[in-house]
C-alpha cells in the first residue's frame, strides 16, 4: 500500500531542490548583468565578485548564517529561543534541503551589492561585506519575517498588531535588503573618479556589453520562476486520506510572476521612451528586472490586475530613481540596485494589502508600513558597521592608479579582454560596448 503522506513529502522535497537549482542559475545571470555594464578592465573583477559570493557565501550561511536566523526569530517573539536548536541543522540530514533552498536566497542578497560598488571598491574588503552580510545582515532580516520573529504573527510586533508581514518570497527580505545595502555601501565609498565634472554634474561611463547585460537578465528571469514559484514548496498535501495538489496557488504565483515581469519590461520602455525619445534597452532590461523584484512578495497575495499595476509601477520608477539617486543625491550606483531591488522591493511589497485577494485591509497595510521601515533601517545599520569595519582594517577604495588601470589588473592580475587595451590595462574609455546611462 502506498503511503501518501511519505508520497507527497517526497514529491514536495524533490520540488524544493529542483526550485533551488534554478535559484542557484540566476548567479550567471547576475554575473553576466553586472558584467555588461562596467568597463572591460573592470570585468573580470565584478565575475571574481560573483564568484566568491557564491563560495564564501554558502559556507559562512551553513555554519553560521542559518542559525542566526533561527535565533534572530526566537530572539523576538514569543516563543523563545535555544542556541542548540538553532544549530542543530549542522548534523540534520533531514534539514539540509531546507537549509539549500535558504542559502540561494541568502546568495541572492549579497550579489545585489556588487553591481552598486562595482569599480572601485577593494575586493577584500568586499569579501569583508559579503561575509558580514551571508553571516548576520540578511539572516537577521530572515529570522524576523520568515523564522517567526518580530515582524511574523507570533513576533512583538505582529502579536501586537494581530497580523504579520506578507513577504511571500522577499522582493524586501532579499531584494530592498540588497538594494539599500548597495546604495550605502556605494554612498560610503563615493562615485567612481570621473563620473562628476568639476560643476557636480554627472558624466557618463558606459558599460561594456548590452549582449552580456541582456542575456544576464533573461537568465535571471528564467531562474526566477524557482524563486517565486518555488517558494510555494507545498505541491503534494494528503487531505481526507486523498493527495491533493496546489495547482492553484501554484497557478497564482507563476501568473503573477509573468504579468509582474512583462508589465515591467513595457513600463521601462515607455518610460525611457518619452523621456529620452527612444526607448532605452538597457533600462528596459532593468525594468524586466524591476517588475519582477515588484511582484516577489506579492505574487501569491493579490488578483492578477493587481500583478499588472505593481509590476508597471516597478519597471516605471527605475529610470525615474535612478537618474534621482545619481543626480540628486550623487551617488555612484553603477548598476542601478537601489532603484531595480529597493525601492521596486518596497512599492511591491507596500502595495500586497491594496490588490489583495481578500479585500483591503488598514491593519495589514499598517503592517507592511512597518516591516519596510524596520527591514530598511536595519539593513542601513547594519551595512554601515560591516564597511566601516573593512574600511578600518583593510581600506574600502583602491588607489587612484588602480581605478585608472583597472581592477581586473590591479586586484586579479588579469585582462578580461587583452586584445581591446593597450600596455597599462587601460580600455576605451567611451562608448566601450554601447551600453549607456543617459
Amino acid at each position: 500500500m502506498v503511503d501518501l503522506t511519505a508520497l507527497s513529502e517526497g514529491v514536495n522535497t524533490v520540488w524544493v531542490l529542483v526550485t533551488a537549482f534554478l535559484i542557484f542559475f540566476m548567479q550567471p545571470g547576475f554575473a553576466m548583468l553586472e558584467a555588461g555594464q562596467v568597463r572591460t578592465k573592470n570585468t573580470a573583477n565584478v565575475l571574481m565578485k560573483n564568484l566568491l559570493d557564491w563560495g564564501i557565501g554558502v559556507l559562512v550561511y551553513f555554519v553560521a548564517g542559518f542559525g542566526i536566523a533561527a535565533l534572530a526569530g526566537g530572539l523576538t517573539s514569543t516563543g523563545g529561543y535555544s542556541v542548540t536548536e538553532a544549530f542543530a541543522y549542522v548534523g540534520d540530514s533531514g534539514a539540509w534541503v531546507t537549509w539549500l533552498f535558504g542559502a540561494v536566497f541568502a546568495m541572492t542578497a549579497a550579489t545585489i551589492v556588487s553591481g552598486a560598488v562595482a569599480g572601485r571598491i577593494k575586493f577584500r574588503a568586499y569579501v569583508i561585506y559579503s561575509i558580514g552580510l551571508t553571516a548576520v545582515i540578511y539572516p537577521v532580516v530572515q529570522g524576523f519575517v520568515w523564522n517567526g520573529g518580530l515582524l511574523s504573527p507570533d513576533g512583538f510586533v505582529g502579536a501586537e498588531l494581530g497580523v504579520g508581514y506578507l513577504d511571500f518570497a522577499g522582493a524586501t527580505v532579499v531584494h530592498m535588503l540588497g538594494g539599500v545595502a548597495g546604495l550605502v555601501g556605494a554612498y560610503m565609498i563615493g562615485p567612481r573618479r570621473e563620473r562628476f565634472d568639476d560643476d557636480g554634474n554627472r558624466v557618463p561611463i558606459p558599460g561594456h556589453s548590452i549582449t552580456f547585460a541582456v542575456i544576464g537578465t533573461f537568465i535571471l528571469a528564467f531562474g526566477w520562476y524557482g524563486f517565486n514559484v518555488g517558494t510555494q514548496a507545498t505541491v503534494l498535501s494528503v487531505e481526507s486520506g486523498e493527495l491533493a495538489f496546489a495547482g492553484d496557488a501554484l497557478g497564482r504565483v507563476a501568473l503573477n510572476t509573468t504579468l509582474g515581469m512583462g508589465a515591467g519590461i513595457v513600463a521601462a520602455a515607455i518610460v525611457t521612451g518619452f523621456w529620452k525619445g527612444k526607448p532605452d534597452p538597457l533600462f528596459t532590461a532593468n525594468g524586466l528586472v524591476a517588475g519582477l523584484v515588484a511582484i516577489t512578495g506579492a505574487c501569491a497575495y493579490v488578483e492578477w490586475w493587481g500583478a499588472i499595476v505593481i509590476g508597471l509601477l516597478g519597471g516605471a520608477q527605475v529610470p525615474i530613481v535612478y537618474f534621482w539617486v545619481v543626480n540628486n543625491l550623487k551617488i555612484d550606483d553603477v548598476c542601478g540596485v537601489f532603484a531595480v531591488h529597493g525601492t521596486a522591493g518596497a512599492i511591491g511589497t507596500l502595495l500586497i494589502p491594496v490588490f489583495a485577494v481578500g479585500g483591503f485591509s488598514a491593519v495589514q497595510l499598517g503592517m507592511q508600513v512597518i516591516g519596510v521601515l524596520v527591514i530598511a533601517v536595519w539593513t542601513v545599520v547594519g551595512t554601515a558597521v560591516v564597511f566601516k569595519l573593512a574600511d578600518l582594517t583593510v581600506g574600502l577604495r583602491v588607489d587612484e592608479t588602480e581605478e585608472r588601470v583597472g581592477l581586473d589588473r590591479g586586484e586579479h592580475g588579469i585582462k578580461a579582454y587583452p586584445e581591446f587595451t593597450d600596455s597599462t590595462g587601460i580600455g576605451r574609455e567611451r562608448g566601450e560596448g554601447g551600453t549607456t546611462d543617459d
